[in-house]
């Protein structure tokens, strides 16, 4: 259990700093205390559901991915609404930069398939 709690610990400190969001606002926004945040970043104390859910909405996540550190549906559904809104020469550069992280990140003996 504390490994899991470290674990979900991370996956919130890590959105809450690519949405660049202080424990103070990501608690103002999800209605809960700046305290819990920190506890839960930590690691130290579990989350009551209905936090959990508000922690996710908040941070654009889905529970399967604070949980268990899994991406579904519903993760590549947000980022689709969020591609969805760009204009064309916008998505087109999206495209190169996915394409050049693919390439950087994917096994050399891969790259060759």
């Amino acid at each position: 259990m504390e490994i899991l709690l470290e674990q979900m610990g991370k996956r919130i400190l890590y959105r809450r700093k690519q949405l660049r969001l202080t424990q103070e606002e990501l608690a103002e926004r999800a209605g809960v205390t700046s305290q819990m945040i920190s506890s839960a970043e930590l690691g130290k104390k579990a989350m009551r559901p209905e936090n959990i859910i508000k922690i996710c909405s908040v941070l654009e996540i889905s529970t399967d991915y604070l949980l268990l550190g899994k991406i579904t549906g519903t993760d590549t559904d947000m980022l689709s609404v969020k591609v969805a809104e760009l204009t064309p020469e916008q998505y087109r550069h999206l495209e190169d930069i996915v394409n050049s992280f693919i390439a950087a990140v994917r096994p050399a003996t891969a790259q060759h398939n």
